[in-house]
Protein backbone atom coordinates (compact mmCIF):
# COMPACT_ATOMS: atom_id res chain seq x y z
CA UNK A 1 0.00 0.00 0.00
CA UNK A 2 2.88 2.39 0.70
CA UNK A 3 4.08 2.70 -2.94
CA UNK A 4 0.49 3.53 -4.02
CA UNK A 5 0.27 6.22 -1.33
CA UNK A 6 3.43 7.84 -2.73
CA UNK A 7 2.44 7.51 -6.37
CA UNK A 8 -0.93 9.27 -6.09
CA UNK A 9 0.41 12.73 -5.13
CA UNK A 10 3.19 12.33 -7.71
CA UNK A 11 0.58 11.57 -10.34
CA UNK A 12 -1.47 14.62 -9.31
CA UNK A 13 1.61 16.85 -9.35
CA UNK A 14 2.55 15.52 -12.77
CA UNK A 15 -0.97 16.15 -14.05
CA UNK A 16 -0.98 19.76 -12.81
CA UNK A 17 2.47 20.38 -14.29
CA UNK A 18 1.29 19.03 -17.63
CA UNK A 19 -1.80 21.24 -17.50
CA UNK A 20 0.34 24.30 -16.73
CA UNK A 21 2.69 23.53 -19.61
CA UNK A 22 -0.26 23.27 -21.96
CA UNK A 23 -1.66 26.67 -20.97
CA UNK A 24 -1.15 27.71 -24.57
CA UNK A 25 -3.12 30.57 -26.05
CA UNK A 26 -5.38 32.44 -23.64
CA UNK A 27 -7.76 35.22 -24.65
CA UNK A 28 -8.65 37.90 -22.11
CA UNK A 29 -11.53 40.36 -22.50
CA UNK A 30 -10.27 43.94 -22.37
CA UNK A 31 -13.51 45.63 -21.32
CA UNK A 32 -14.14 49.21 -22.38
CA UNK A 33 -13.80 50.87 -18.95
CA UNK A 34 -10.64 51.73 -17.05
CA UNK A 35 -10.71 49.35 -14.07
CA UNK A 36 -11.49 46.34 -16.28
CA UNK A 37 -8.77 47.29 -18.76
CA UNK A 38 -6.24 47.63 -15.95
CA UNK A 39 -7.11 44.20 -14.52
CA UNK A 40 -7.02 42.63 -18.00
CA UNK A 41 -3.52 43.97 -18.60
CA UNK A 42 -2.35 42.75 -15.18
CA UNK A 43 -3.74 39.29 -15.95
CA UNK A 44 -2.08 39.27 -19.38
CA UNK A 45 1.33 40.12 -17.95
CA UNK A 46 1.19 37.69 -15.02
CA UNK A 47 -0.22 34.79 -17.06
CA UNK A 48 2.32 35.35 -19.83
CA UNK A 49 5.44 36.01 -17.75
CA UNK A 50 4.60 33.92 -14.70
CA UNK A 51 2.67 30.96 -16.11
CA UNK A 52 3.97 30.73 -19.67
CA UNK A 53 0.61 31.37 -21.30
CA UNK A 54 0.36 32.97 -24.73
CA UNK A 55 -1.96 35.68 -23.50
CA UNK A 56 -3.87 37.98 -25.84
CA UNK A 57 -6.26 40.83 -25.09
CA UNK A 58 -9.46 41.02 -27.12
CA UNK A 59 -12.10 43.78 -27.07
CA UNK A 60 -14.98 43.15 -24.66
CA UNK A 61 -18.11 44.45 -23.01
CA UNK A 62 -20.40 42.88 -20.42
CA UNK A 63 -23.24 41.43 -22.49
CA UNK A 64 -21.34 40.52 -25.70
CA UNK A 65 -18.46 38.94 -23.76
CA UNK A 66 -20.71 36.92 -21.44
CA UNK A 67 -22.78 35.69 -24.37
CA UNK A 68 -19.71 34.74 -26.43
CA UNK A 69 -18.18 32.82 -23.53
CA UNK A 70 -21.39 30.83 -23.09
CA UNK A 71 -22.08 30.15 -26.78
CA UNK A 72 -18.59 30.02 -28.33
CA UNK A 73 -16.29 29.29 -25.40
CA UNK A 74 -14.27 32.46 -25.96
CA UNK A 75 -12.70 34.61 -24.71
CA UNK A 76 -11.22 32.44 -21.98
CA UNK A 77 -11.31 35.11 -19.27
CA UNK A 78 -13.50 38.08 -18.40
CA UNK A 79 -11.51 39.77 -15.59
CA UNK A 80 -14.24 42.15 -14.38
CA UNK A 81 -17.76 40.85 -14.96
CA UNK A 82 -20.61 42.71 -13.27
CA UNK A 83 -22.49 39.45 -13.09
CA UNK A 84 -25.84 40.71 -11.80
CA UNK A 85 -26.39 42.33 -15.21
CA UNK A 86 -26.84 38.88 -16.80
CA UNK A 87 -27.10 36.66 -13.74
CA UNK A 88 -29.53 34.04 -15.08
CA UNK A 89 -27.54 33.42 -18.26
CA UNK A 90 -24.23 33.16 -16.42
CA UNK A 91 -25.64 30.86 -13.74
CA UNK A 92 -27.01 28.63 -16.49
CA UNK A 93 -23.60 28.61 -18.17
CA UNK A 94 -22.01 27.48 -14.90
CA UNK A 95 -24.68 24.79 -14.38
CA UNK A 96 -24.04 23.49 -17.91
CA UNK A 97 -20.28 23.42 -17.20
CA UNK A 98 -19.49 26.00 -19.85
CA UNK A 99 -18.32 28.66 -17.40
CA UNK A 100 -16.69 28.96 -14.01
CA UNK A 101 -16.53 31.88 -11.55
CA UNK A 102 -12.93 32.24 -10.41
CA UNK A 103 -13.38 34.80 -7.66
CA UNK A 104 -14.27 38.40 -6.92
CA UNK A 105 -12.51 41.04 -9.01
CA UNK A 106 -13.60 43.69 -6.51
CA UNK A 107 -13.74 42.24 -3.02
CA UNK A 108 -16.06 45.03 -1.83
CA UNK A 109 -18.29 44.63 -4.88
CA UNK A 110 -19.51 47.57 -6.90
CA UNK A 111 -20.48 50.28 -4.42
CA UNK A 112 -23.26 52.87 -4.72
CA UNK A 113 -24.64 55.38 -2.28
CA UNK A 114 -25.37 58.96 -1.28
CA UNK A 115 -22.18 60.78 -0.35
CA UNK A 116 -20.84 63.93 1.31
CA UNK A 117 -17.21 65.21 1.29
CA UNK A 118 -14.85 63.97 3.98
CA UNK A 119 -14.02 67.55 5.03
CA UNK A 120 -17.64 68.10 6.04
CA UNK A 121 -17.69 65.00 8.24
CA UNK A 122 -14.36 66.02 9.79
CA UNK A 123 -16.04 69.20 11.01
CA UNK A 124 -19.38 67.59 11.91
CA UNK A 125 -19.43 63.76 12.27
CA UNK A 126 -23.25 63.76 12.27
CA UNK A 127 -23.14 64.48 8.52
CA UNK A 128 -22.13 60.85 7.99
CA UNK A 129 -25.79 60.01 8.75
CA UNK A 130 -28.95 60.92 6.87
CA UNK A 131 -30.37 62.48 10.04
CA UNK A 132 -27.39 64.83 10.22
CA UNK A 133 -27.66 65.73 6.54
CA UNK A 134 -31.38 66.51 6.84
CA UNK A 135 -30.81 68.56 9.98
CA UNK A 136 -28.22 70.63 8.10
CA UNK A 137 -30.17 70.82 4.82
CA UNK A 138 -29.72 74.59 4.57
CA UNK A 139 -25.95 74.09 4.13
CA UNK A 140 -26.42 72.40 0.77
CA UNK A 141 -27.06 75.46 -1.36
CA UNK A 142 -29.08 74.97 -4.54
CA UNK A 143 -27.21 76.43 -7.56
CA UNK A 144 -30.37 78.10 -8.93
CA UNK A 145 -32.94 78.34 -6.13
CA UNK A 146 -31.88 79.85 -2.77
CA UNK A 147 -35.04 78.52 -1.13
CA UNK A 148 -34.08 74.88 -1.80
CA UNK A 149 -31.29 72.51 -0.85
CA UNK A 150 -29.35 70.57 -3.48
CA UNK A 151 -29.20 66.81 -3.95
CA UNK A 152 -27.27 65.72 -7.06
CA UNK A 153 -28.86 62.62 -8.57
CA UNK A 154 -27.77 60.17 -11.23
CA UNK A 155 -27.86 61.49 -14.84
CA UNK A 156 -31.07 60.97 -16.82
CA UNK A 157 -31.12 57.77 -18.84
CA UNK A 158 -28.76 55.86 -16.56
CA UNK A 159 -30.09 52.88 -14.58
CA UNK A 160 -29.03 54.51 -11.32
CA UNK A 161 -31.41 57.41 -12.02
CA UNK A 162 -34.27 55.10 -11.04
CA UNK A 163 -32.78 53.86 -7.77
CA UNK A 164 -31.43 57.25 -6.66
CA UNK A 165 -34.80 58.84 -7.41
CA UNK A 166 -36.71 56.18 -5.53
CA UNK A 167 -34.45 56.46 -2.50
CA UNK A 168 -34.74 60.25 -2.63
CA UNK A 169 -38.50 59.68 -2.37
CA UNK A 170 -38.23 57.02 0.35
CA UNK A 171 -36.09 59.31 2.49
CA UNK A 172 -38.68 62.11 2.02
CA UNK A 173 -35.89 64.49 1.04
CA UNK A 174 -38.26 66.70 -0.95
CA UNK A 175 -40.27 67.31 2.21
CA UNK A 176 -37.03 68.35 3.92
CA UNK A 177 -36.35 71.04 1.33
CA UNK A 178 -34.12 69.17 -1.10
CA UNK A 179 -34.46 69.37 -4.87
CA UNK A 180 -33.29 66.41 -6.96
CA UNK A 181 -30.90 67.91 -9.52
CA UNK A 182 -30.21 66.13 -12.81
CA UNK A 183 -26.50 66.83 -13.48
CA UNK A 184 -27.05 66.15 -17.20
CA UNK A 185 -24.13 63.75 -17.61
CA UNK A 186 -21.51 61.77 -15.77
CA UNK A 187 -19.08 64.63 -16.39
CA UNK A 188 -21.60 67.07 -14.95
CA UNK A 189 -21.96 64.98 -11.80
CA UNK A 190 -18.23 64.54 -11.26
CA UNK A 191 -17.70 68.20 -12.10
CA UNK A 192 -20.08 69.25 -9.33
CA UNK A 193 -17.97 67.27 -6.82
CA UNK A 194 -14.71 68.75 -8.15
CA UNK A 195 -16.14 72.28 -7.92
CA UNK A 196 -17.33 71.74 -4.34
CA UNK A 197 -13.94 70.33 -3.35
CA UNK A 198 -12.05 73.21 -4.92
CA UNK A 199 -14.12 75.64 -2.85
CA UNK A 200 -14.46 73.35 0.20
CA UNK A 201 -18.24 73.77 -0.06
CA UNK A 202 -21.02 71.40 1.04
CA UNK A 203 -22.11 68.73 -1.48
CA UNK A 204 -24.66 65.92 -1.20
CA UNK A 205 -25.55 63.43 -3.89
CA UNK A 206 -25.33 60.03 -5.56
CA UNK A 207 -22.08 58.41 -6.70
CA UNK A 208 -20.51 54.99 -7.14
CA UNK A 209 -17.21 53.12 -6.81
CA UNK A 210 -14.72 52.21 -7.98
CA UNK A 211 -14.15 55.49 -9.81
CA UNK A 212 -11.37 58.00 -10.34
CA UNK A 213 -13.56 60.63 -8.68
CA UNK A 214 -13.66 58.79 -5.35
CA UNK A 215 -9.92 58.25 -5.67
CA UNK A 216 -9.26 61.96 -6.08
CA UNK A 217 -11.89 63.31 -3.70
CA UNK A 218 -12.34 61.67 -0.32
CA UNK A 219 -16.04 61.15 0.23
CA UNK A 220 -18.09 59.54 3.01
CA UNK A 221 -21.07 57.33 2.24
CA UNK A 222 -24.08 58.56 4.19
CA UNK A 223 -25.58 55.96 6.51
CA UNK A 224 -29.38 55.75 6.16
CA UNK A 225 -29.64 53.82 9.43
CA UNK A 226 -31.67 51.17 7.62
CA UNK A 227 -29.15 48.51 6.73
CA UNK A 228 -29.50 46.70 3.40
CA UNK A 229 -32.84 45.23 2.35
CA UNK A 230 -31.74 43.40 -0.78
CA UNK A 231 -35.22 42.15 -1.69
CA UNK A 232 -36.68 45.65 -1.37
CA UNK A 233 -33.92 47.06 -3.56
CA UNK A 234 -34.26 44.38 -6.26
CA UNK A 235 -38.06 44.26 -6.30
CA UNK A 236 -38.90 47.95 -5.85
CA UNK A 237 -36.15 50.53 -5.27
CA UNK A 238 -34.43 49.71 -8.56
CA UNK A 239 -37.69 49.49 -10.54
CA UNK A 240 -39.24 52.35 -12.48
CA UNK A 241 -42.76 51.35 -11.43
CA UNK A 242 -41.94 51.27 -7.69
CA UNK A 243 -44.81 53.28 -6.16
CA UNK A 244 -43.91 53.09 -2.48
CA UNK A 245 -40.14 52.71 -2.13
CA UNK A 246 -38.75 51.96 1.31
CA UNK A 247 -35.45 53.12 2.75
CA UNK A 248 -32.53 50.76 2.16
CA UNK A 249 -28.82 51.15 1.64
CA UNK A 250 -27.55 50.02 -1.77
CA UNK A 251 -26.52 46.36 -1.78
CA UNK A 252 -23.04 45.80 -3.24
CA UNK A 253 -22.99 44.63 -6.86
CA UNK A 254 -21.22 41.32 -7.43
CA UNK A 255 -18.11 41.86 -9.59
CA UNK A 256 -16.44 38.59 -10.49
CA UNK A 257 -13.76 37.04 -12.65
CA UNK A 258 -15.34 34.67 -15.15
CA UNK A 259 -13.54 31.94 -17.08
CA UNK A 260 -14.55 29.23 -19.49
CA UNK A 261 -14.67 25.73 -18.03
CA UNK A 262 -12.16 24.54 -20.63
CA UNK A 263 -9.56 27.12 -19.51
CA UNK A 264 -10.09 26.33 -15.81
CA UNK A 265 -9.68 22.60 -16.47
CA UNK A 266 -6.66 23.02 -18.74
CA UNK A 267 -4.72 25.43 -16.52
CA UNK A 268 -5.57 24.89 -12.83
CA UNK A 269 -2.58 26.87 -11.55
CA UNK A 270 -3.45 29.90 -13.69
CA UNK A 271 -7.09 29.55 -12.63
CA UNK A 272 -5.99 29.51 -8.99
CA UNK A 273 -4.20 32.84 -9.56
CA UNK A 274 -7.42 34.33 -10.95
CA UNK A 275 -9.32 33.07 -7.91
CA UNK A 276 -6.94 34.99 -5.62
CA UNK A 277 -6.54 38.17 -7.67
CA UNK A 278 -8.82 40.80 -6.15
CA UNK A 279 -8.89 44.54 -5.42
CA UNK A 280 -10.36 46.62 -2.64
CA UNK A 281 -12.40 49.58 -3.90
CA UNK A 282 -10.18 52.04 -2.05
CA UNK A 283 -7.11 50.78 -3.92
CA UNK A 284 -8.92 50.70 -7.26
CA UNK A 285 -10.20 54.26 -6.71
CA UNK A 286 -6.58 55.38 -6.21
CA UNK A 287 -5.42 53.55 -9.34
CA UNK A 288 -8.22 55.01 -11.46
CA UNK A 289 -7.38 58.50 -10.22
CA UNK A 290 -3.73 57.91 -11.17
CA UNK A 291 -4.77 56.71 -14.62
CA UNK A 292 -6.88 59.81 -15.19
CA UNK A 293 -4.25 62.22 -13.91
CA UNK A 294 -1.56 60.62 -16.08
CA UNK A 295 -3.78 59.88 -19.09
CA UNK A 296 -2.60 56.28 -18.75
CA UNK A 297 -4.14 53.31 -20.52
CA UNK A 298 -4.45 49.83 -19.02
CA UNK A 299 -0.98 48.74 -20.15
CA UNK A 300 0.82 51.71 -18.60
CA UNK A 301 -1.26 51.44 -15.42
CA UNK A 302 -0.43 47.73 -15.20
CA UNK A 303 3.30 48.50 -15.04
CA UNK A 304 2.67 51.24 -12.46
CA UNK A 305 0.59 48.90 -10.29
CA UNK A 306 2.96 45.90 -10.43
CA UNK A 307 5.97 48.13 -9.71
CA UNK A 308 4.44 49.91 -6.72
CA UNK A 309 2.25 47.24 -5.14
CA UNK A 310 4.40 44.15 -4.75
CA UNK A 311 3.00 43.44 -1.29
CA UNK A 312 -0.42 43.02 -2.93
CA UNK A 313 0.12 41.07 -6.12
CA UNK A 314 2.82 38.74 -4.79
CA UNK A 315 0.23 37.23 -2.43
CA UNK A 316 -1.78 36.06 -5.46
CA UNK A 317 0.92 33.76 -6.87
CA UNK A 318 3.48 31.17 -5.67
CA UNK A 319 7.02 32.41 -4.99
CA UNK A 320 8.49 30.96 -8.19
CA UNK A 321 5.81 32.69 -10.31
CA UNK A 322 6.35 35.97 -8.47
CA UNK A 323 10.08 35.72 -9.21
CA UNK A 324 9.43 35.25 -12.94
CA UNK A 325 6.98 38.16 -13.04
CA UNK A 326 9.38 40.43 -11.15
CA UNK A 327 12.23 39.51 -13.50
CA UNK A 328 10.07 40.38 -16.51
CA UNK A 329 9.01 43.62 -14.81
CA UNK A 330 12.65 44.59 -14.17
CA UNK A 331 13.44 44.18 -17.87
CA UNK A 332 10.72 46.59 -19.05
Amino acid sequence: MKPIFIAIPLLIASSIAQADNSCGKVTIADMNWSSASLIANIDRFILEKGYGCEAELVPGDTMPTGTAMIEKGEPDIAPEMWSNSMKDALDKGVAEKRLRFAGQSLSDGGEEGFWVPQYMVDKDPSLATIEGVIKSAAMFKHPEDPDKSAFYGCPAGWNCQISSGNLFTALKLKDKGFDLIDPGSGAGLSGSIAKAYARQEPWFGYYWAPTAVLGKYKMVKVDFGSGIDKEEFINCSSKEDCLEPKVTMYPPSLVQTLTTESFAAKSPAAYEYLSKRSFKNEKMNELLAWMEDNQADGDVAMEYYLTNNKDNWMTWVPADVAEKVQKALDSL
